[in-house]
């Protein structure tokens, strides 16, 4: 089989876990093309690609022409948030398909425009939720979608993470034009995807509401919390912060008719209604050197989007399901702002 030929925009931190699945996916991938605003990021990314070149080039026109070049079948971008959108339209009106890291972009204008632009273009665009990959996710999934678990009665989201002030003294994080927000957006984004794909559900309202409590030095919230409405009439839960002392792991849980299931980080159990106790442990292979909430799953998507293009395929899930999620983070926002109920 033909290797995919991969670009990447964007090398920095979290650049080391899409390295580790590169080495598991070398016999289906050739990394073509590396390009960081910083050259030496880029080319520790590229050093043992024997084809890859290495860039610090931010002119689109130029990405353009290296993509072209270097004939990307699909690029991974790994930049700031803002520049989702602008990088993602480039690649695709380039001709080549795209796999971004969550959000697809930070406004729902935006997400339109880039799904007019992958339709038009007829190339795809994947975004990352890497923790539906997780073992027990797609087991209550499964379970949920098949009425053994009967009808869903209500679901809540706790994150309790921690990030000092040092993380947000950086060009990006921190700021609404740049980021997009802060702990909703950037990391209890994960906990809305998750009751949205486990349920099968969407939301129809909320009433949310947003603070900077802590980390005074940014504009954006350090926390949040809501109410929302899912299509079915049953309640979420919704809270988060990143102010506490540690990165505790993150808890999800869906409450149904015949059971419970709560995730706590990788580890799902399920408490059913006759006393039974089961407990699905992760299977990922995962990377070794990432930060532990990042999950280890990325490998697991990025290696079923690789192999739907190689067989001609679509890659999981179409864009304007992740843009669902920036929905109901975008609508906790308008809630705060507004304070009031938010219909979506």
């Amino acid at each position: 089989m033909k290797k995919l030929r991969i670009g990447v925009m964007g090398c920095g931190r979290i650049y080391q876990v899409y390295r580790e699945a590169f080495e598991k996916l070398a016999g289906e991938m050739e990394l073509v093309l590396a390009v960081d605003k910083e050259l030496p990021r880029a080319e520790a990314a590229a050093k043992g690609h024997e084809n890859c070149l290495a860039s610090d080039t931010v002119d689109l026109k130029e990405i353009r022409w290296l993509l072209r070049q270097q004939k990307v079948d699909l690029v991974h971008i790994l930049l700031p948030h803002f520049l989702h959108g602008r990088y993602a339209k480039a690649a695709m009106e380039s001709g080549v398909n795209v796999l971004t890291e969550k959000p697809i972009t930070i406004s729902l204008s935006e997400a339109d425009e880039l799904i007019g632009v992958q339709k038009q273009t007829g190339t795809q665009l994947g975004v990352i939720f890497q923790n539906r990959y997780i073992a027990g996710v797609r087991k209550v999934r499964e379970l949920i979608g098949s009425g053994a678990m009967g009808r869903v009665k209500g679901a809540c989201s706790n994150l309790n993470w921690y990030r000092p002030e040092s993380y947000y003294q950086c060009d990006w994080k921190g700021s609404w034009e740049k980021e997009g927000g802060g702990v909703v957006i950037d990391q209890a984004i994960h906990s809305i995807d998750l009751v949205r794909y486990m349920t099968g559900l969407e939301a129809e309202r909320l009433m949310g509401h947003t603070s900077r409590r802590v980390l005074t030095n940014i504009q954006v919230e350090d926390e949040a919390d809501a109410a929302i409405w899912l299509e079915n009439g049953a309640a979420y839960s919704f809270y988060a912060c990143n102010y506490f002392t540690t990165n505790s792991p993150i808890r999800v849980s869906v409450s149904c008719e015949k059971a419970t299931a709560t995730l706590t980080h990788e580890q799902m159990e399920i408490a059913w209604a006759d006393g039974r106790r089961e407990v699905i442990l992760p299977e990922a292979e995962g990377s070794g050197t990432g930060e532990s909430y990042w999950g280890a799953c990325h490998l697991a998507q990025i290696r079923e989007c690789y192999r739907a293009l190689a067989q001609g395929q679509v890659m999981p899930w179409e864009p304007e399901d992740a843009k669902k999620t920036l929905a109901i983070v975008q609508g906790i926002y308008e809630s705060a702002r507004i304070q009031g109920e938010v219909r979506l």
